[in-house]
């Protein structure tokens, strides 16, 4: 059984990807990523003519990764087997090793600008995310499912940051009993 390599291309977004997220960003300069990925500056420039180009791409594979993710935890059963199933994957997250964080806020705190297409990128993965969480909220019988999602995205983005600067497990355990608290699940 043979393997295709991964393309130039896969190989830079693969990079970008380790890179961008161990250590940020803006600190990872394009001859870096060039060597790396074991491709010519020609070739970097041809698939991403700006490293923007390159952060666009790693925060759109991101998103879809993490959108597979929570489709695979939401279709778990009912809604509320589907929401218990997100709250666990955001604590499997924090608890993860190499955990640095949101791909997203991380990003975000490097792009300030709210019109930069690396930041659209982000808002588009946030706008989601709401989506997302309001509708399992509605479908677990919330009497204002907007709110609870807002909540939601508050618990997620809080798990995310805490679990940096506290214990990861007693975030993954507070998200799973606050989340289940808001929805009146039990615990």
């Amino acid at each position: 059984m043979s393997t295709t390599p991964p393309s130039p291309r896969e190989r830079l977004l693969e990079t970008a990807s380790r890179l961008f997220y161990a250590e940020g960003i803006h600190t990872v300069p394009v001859d870096r990523l060039v060597t790396q990925a074991d491709v010519t500056r020609a070739t970097f420039y041809r698939h991403f003519p700006a490293k923007e180009d390159l952060v666009v791409a790693y925060l759109r594979a991101t998103d879809a990764r993490l959108r597979g993710a929570v489709e695979t935890a939401v279709a778990q059963g009912a809604a509320e087997q589907g929401v218990s199933a997100v709250l666990d994957l955001i604590g499997e997250t924090t608890c993860a090793a190499g955990f640095r964080g949101c791909h997203f806020i991380n990003a975000a705190a490097e792009y300030p600008d709210a019109s930069d297409p690396v930041r659209e990128a982000i808002a588009e993965h946030r706008a989601w995310f709401q989506q997302t969480v309001t509708e399992l909220a509605a479908r677990a019988g919330h009497p204002d499912p907007a709110y609870a999602g807002r909540v939601l995205v508050l618990l997620h983005d809080g798990a995310l940051a805490g679990a940096q600067l506290d214990d990861p497990e007693a975030v993954r355990a507070t998200v799973r009993r606050a989340g289940h608290d808001l929805l009146g699940l039990p615990h």
